[in-house]
């Protein structure tokens, strides 16, 4: 998804950590370095740039800034992950100019005869390692596997290509803990205050870098990495905020799209403003059907209440009372009112993170908040050792890159009555996330992309009608904005975000067909 400032990492990522031990590991333990961009550039231009030759090579342990961990393992059949980097311009308007480094990441086609070409994804945040995320849902793209190279990519100012860097692990460890929610006027002056620290110290680690990582830049990135991998035409799966990547990409190059599937789907025609907003009733819609099951569940649930509304009451006092009183979390770090809905947010994300919330808002009752604290963790990109990756520093740059709008403390505050009916649990917490640009050093290009696409192939669109993070009617945004005969939308009647990766066979028997075969589905198909 785009994410608003208050979650920051990709949705699909976020879930895969939540589930997956997290191990950081530093930039110097081993992994090939990238080649340094003001090095890089012996290119004149970017039709050299479009001929250059990748070195493919068996992938090492992610970077602390990719999320660490370990190398990933061989796919079924033996098959390992290659990685490698591909050169691009810093900027587009000086294309002879310096260059910086793509991270990339591919598993070979199974069939190398019945080759299509190399399928890209783009996992969203925007901030997500693309490298260390594909390995994670490998075995998911299996049968796709059969005739497409897997291929993903660390987009410009994210992990190991040209990281944006902001504030370090003390710090993002502070911000993460400080009230977001302010109540008074010095709460509110304390949040500004923060924000512009953070801006500031963006600026001062990657002011060369924070120009250029707006999304149009990712688009062109992407039609160069189709030219260098070889293929004629751009197939592509992207998941969240990597629709919007695909649409922009659409729209720049409505020649070179093949078969290109947008599952999760962000609303091109809204705003900034609207966008969170849009957010705040997606999480209210999937706390709201978290909390029904949980009652209708009776005494097996083990949060207080009979109705949804009065399990849903008992959560809100829970905030209100860590807001006053945190209680004890992980090492020296407490659960704070902040990091309890950072926690919530991220569980909502998949129905088989429902268990997990249960148990996590019971202990917090309790007063032990560890496990609420791990799934804000996982959310925020910050290791079992402390250790952060760069996706919140990424999120803001391309974000604020991205949109023009900027608010002031003023200006949000009378927006906040619109975002606390919208979500009595989240309207707070989203709608003082406007602040993320506040004060940010560089201009955003615009108030909402273009995705128009005449003359495109056609672009499978799935919406879910449960999804928290990109509400449903975000798709069919997107499919009417790309046009007639390009956006075709579907429509997965489920929980959760994004719908492939569901575990719905008939999602997933419809988007392998199309990427397959190429059999374009009826538009308003539904699968339930």
């Amino acid at each position: 998804m785009r994410t608003s400032p208050a979650l920051r990492a990709a949705a699909l990522a976020a879930t895969a950590t939540v589930l997956l031990p997290l191990t950081a590991c530093s930039d110097n333990s081993g992994n090939e370095n990238p080649p340094h961009a003001a090095n890089a550039a012996d290119a004149s231009g970017s039709a050299d740039l479009a001929s250059q030759k990748l070195t493919w090579k068996t992938c090492q342990a992610p970077s602390t800034a990719q999320g660490g961990g370990t190398a990933p393992t061989p796919l079924p059949g033996g098959a390992v992950w290659e990685c490698s980097f591909m050169k691009v311009p810093r900027d587009y308007a000086k294309p002879g100019g310096d260059t910086i480094p793509l991270a990339l990441i591919r598993a070979r086609a199974v069939n190398q005869n019945k080759r299509i070409g190399s399928l890209i994804f783009n996992f969203g945040g925007p901030g997500a390692s693309g490298v260390a995320t594909l390995p994670a849902f490998g075995p998911s793209y299996a049968s796709l596997r059969t005739r497409y190279d897997l291929v993903s990519f660390d987009p410009r100012g994210v992990g190991r290509s040209e990281g944006v860097k902001c504030e370090n692990d003390q710090q993002l460890d502070a911000r993460f803990q400080s009230d977001a929610t302010p109540e008074t006027a010095a709460e509110e002056q304390a949040l500004l205050n923060q924000q512009r620290k953070f801006a500031a110290a963006c600026e001062k680690n990657s002011s060369s870098e924070l120009p250029y990582v707006g999304t149009t830049n990712a688009a062109r990135d992407m039609d160069l990495m189709r030219q260098v991998l070889g293929d004629d035409k751009l197939h592509y799966f992207g998941i969240s905020y990597g629709t919007e990547l695909g649409g922009v990409y659409a729209h720049l190059f409505p020649e070179k799209v093949g078969r290109a599937v947008l599952d999760g789907v962000v609303d091109p025609t809204e705003d900034y403003k609207q966008s969170s907003l849009g957010q705040a009733k997606g999480f209210q819609l999937a706390l709201d059907n978290f909390t029904r099951n949980c009652a209708d569940r009776g005494a097996a649930c083990k949060l207080p209440g009979t109705t949804g509304k009065e399990v849903e009451q008992g959560i809100a006092e829970l905030l209100d009372r860590l807001d006053k009183q945190p209680v004890s979390g992980l090492g020296s770090r407490q659960l704070t009112q902040s990091q309890a809905t950072t926690g919530i947010a991220a569980s909502l994300y998949s129905k088989e993170t429902w268990s997990l919330l249960e148990q996590g808002i019971d202990e917090a009752d309790g007063g032990n908040g560890a496990l609420l604290l791990a799934l804000a963790d996982s959310l925020n990109g910050r290791s079992r050792t402390g250790r952060y990756d760069n996706s919140t520093a990424a999120n803001a740059a391309v974000n604020c890159a991205d949109s023009k709008q900027r608010f002031t403390v003023d200006g949000t505050r009378a927006l906040i009555p619109e975002f606390r009916k919208a979500s009595p649990v989240f309207g707070d917490y989203l709608g003082w996330g406007l602040l993320q640009c506040t004060d940010w050093p560089v201009a955003g290009a615009w108030k909402t992309p273009d995705v128009s696409a005449p003359g495109a192939a056609p672009i499978l669109v799935i919406g879910n009608t449960g999804d928290p993070a990109t509400p449903y009617k975000g798709a069919q945004a997107m499919a009417q904005e790309l046009g007639p005969g390009v956006g075709v939308q579907m429509t997965y009647e489920g929980q959760g975000h994004g719908a492939y990766n569901s575990g719905n066979a008939c999602v997933k028997k419809t988007v392998v067909s199309y990427l397959l075969d190429g059999t374009v589905p009826a538009a308003g198909t539904v699968c339930r």
